[in-house]
């Protein structure tokens, strides 16, 4: 394989409302998800009234209409090369500038400041503990699965 570095499905790389940073599912639990922190590798278990969701169902809003967060990444990638993104700590001007570069048709009035601050987030997560190398979606040629919203 390529180096023995991972390829990330971003369908096993979750947000949950209320944690920071990124979880890989591990598997159902009677009570919920079995979950791992990217960060410290801790396993938790979240129940079935969190709010979860998958990267690979995440899209940032364009003028075109939306673009899939993995998509967006690729050009993050592209536009930065080796680099971080912008920290989340940066300021709003930065960051506009930044996707103003990486995604320059996002959508001025609908994608915030504050997805933003996670777009990169997740971004810099993923460089650091996972990979920015993603496994292609099934059916995404097809384009079967993959346009069921």
């Amino acid at each position: 394989m390529n180096n023995g570095i991972m390829k990330t499905d971003l369908t096993k790389i979750l947000s949950i409302s209320g944690q920071s940073g990124l979880f890989n599912y591990i598997s159902q639990a009677r009570t919920g998800a079995i979950v791992e922190s990217l960060a410290d590798k801790k396993r938790s278990c979240f129940g079935m009234n969190s709010r979860i969701t998958t990267l690979a169902d995440i899209s940032i809003y364009t003028d075109e209409g939306e673009t899939k967060l993995k998509e967006v990444f690729l050009k993050m990638k592209e536009t930065l090369g080796d680099a971080d993104a912008p920290g989340s700590k940066s300021s709003a001007e930065e960051l506009k500038s930044f996707f103003e570069k990486a995604l320059p048709d996002y959508d001025r009035n609908r994608f915030y400041v504050s997805h933003m601050k996670k777009v990169v987030d997740w971004y810099n997560a993923l460089k650091k503990y996972a990979s920015l190398d993603f496994v292609e979606e099934e059916g995404q040629e097809s384009g079967s699965e993959a346009d069921k919203e």
